[in-house]
């Protein structure tokens, strides 16, 4: 199973959601999970984490973690050239570097060449950015790059936004 994972805030509430699928290539989920936490840390610059990563920790309660594969998050697993962590690698840390994660974000971070992948996808003239642990990088774009949607961003990846944000 693979699961991708987002949180969106409002103030110092969030809500955390989960799609789990079995196929890269599959357009809808199997499953969708929710939860929504009171009282989230503040946002603090460079350290992300601290806010984000108790919400992805909660909504991961609600899968099975030996069943997990791979968890997909919206951001970077390694912040610059040197392996700064990022979101993906403290999270990968956390589950005791069992489950590896892929990073995809639309922003470029202003000091990571070397650990990012840009990919392109569909018609889109904008790239993603790739990051990953646990799993190569090469693959990791590939899983990527694979999944269903002609835009930039997969159709499961758009259905996770549209649900976080709704």
């Amino acid at each position: 199973m693979i699961v991708a994972i987002d949180v969106h805030y409002r103030e110092t509430v969030a809500k955390a959601v989960s799609i789990e699928f079995s196929d890269w290539q599959q357009s809808s989920p199997d499953t969708i999970h929710e939860v929504f936490l009171e009282e989230v840390e503040e946002y603090i610059p460079g350290q992300f984490y601290k806010r984000e990563l108790p919400c992805i920790l909660k909504i991961l309660e609600k899968s099975q973690l030996s069943d997990i594969e791979t968890i997909i998050i919206d951001g970077y697993v390694y912040l610059d050239d040197a392996g700064k962590p990022g979101l993906g690698a403290i999270l990968f840390k956390s589950l005791n570097q069992k489950i590896p994660a892929i990073g995809v974000a639309k922003k470029r971070f202003f000091s990571n060449e070397k650990l990012v992948q840009e990919i392109v996808r569909g018609e889109s003239q904008n790239p993603l950015f790739i990051t990953s642990v646990g799993i190569p990088l090469n693959e990791a774009s590939d899983n990527i790059l694979s999944m269903a949607g002609k835009y930039r961003m997969p159709d499961l990846l758009r259905i996770l936004d549209r649900t976080t944000k709704g």
